[in-house]
């Protein structure tokens, strides 16, 4: 797997470049980081509730963290 998605992921993420991480997303060959950004992306456009929102944040974050010590 290209190391290059999971740390132009983590780049969007952090800099909030939604559009960027939209084409990451769709780009990719690896489903679990494409359903990440997409339950994240989903949460912060349509989550009502903060906490929900930091959870699928944190949840990305931290698969981009395993997945490049891989």
């Amino acid at each position: 797997m290209a190391t290059l998605d999971y740390d132009k992921a983590l780049y969007y993420t952090i800099w909030q470049q939604w559009d960027d991480l939209l084409v990451i997303m769709v780009r990719t060959k690896d489903d679990f980081l494409a359903k990440k950004i997409n339950n994240f992306l989903c949460a912060f456009q349509s989550e009502k509730n903060t906490k929900k929102i930091i959870q699928q944040h944190e949840n990305l974050l931290h698969y981009l963290d395993h997945a490049m010590e891989i």
